[in-house]
């Protein structure tokens, strides 16, 4: 089914009653919560992929700070070519685990946050893609007839 799906979504199934991302009642942590959480996550993994604490140093200048920019990370000697090839294309070419299930974990709580209950990590990119159609078709519906 791929990972890292973004899109509006909604339902439990093909033409389904739209679900809201509000937590569900006795919950203790809300499907806002829990996708913030699985997006972090996988953020922090890729940052700590991309800039290796061991290889970079993080610097700024005075001036790129007056002017607000954040610390930049710097190649530590001898690491200078090693961080040059670690780019989130070549991640995403190598696709390691971690990272598929960083987008798994991802894609579980925005199915959640949706209601799709039968939601499987081999629900196919056609049926995803169906249900986001379908619950945008009835959003512009609803606002046309508003």
């Amino acid at each position: 089914a791929g990972g890292g799906r973004r899109g509006e979504g909604g339902g439990g199934g093909r033409g389904g009653e739209e679900k809201r991302l509000d937590p569900v009642e006795g919950s203790e942590e809300s499907a806002y919560h829990a996708i913030a959480t699985a997006a972090q996550n996988l953020n922090s993994l890729r940052e700590n992929w991309l800039n290796p604490p061991e290889w970079v140093e993080w610097v700024i200048t005075r001036e790129e700070e007056k002017a607000g920019f954040p610390k930049r990370p710097l190649a530590k000697p001898g690491h200078e070519e090693d961080l040059k090839r670690r780019t989130l294309t070549n991640l995403y070419n190598e696709r390691p685990q971690w990272l598929n299930m960083a987008h798994r974990a991802l894609d579980a709580a925005v199915a959640t946050a949706y209601g799709w209950e039968d939601y499987t990590p081999d629900t196919s990119d056609e049926e995803i893609l169906h249900r986001l159609l379908a619950l945008n078709l009835a959003r512009s519906a609803r606002g046309l007839a508003g």
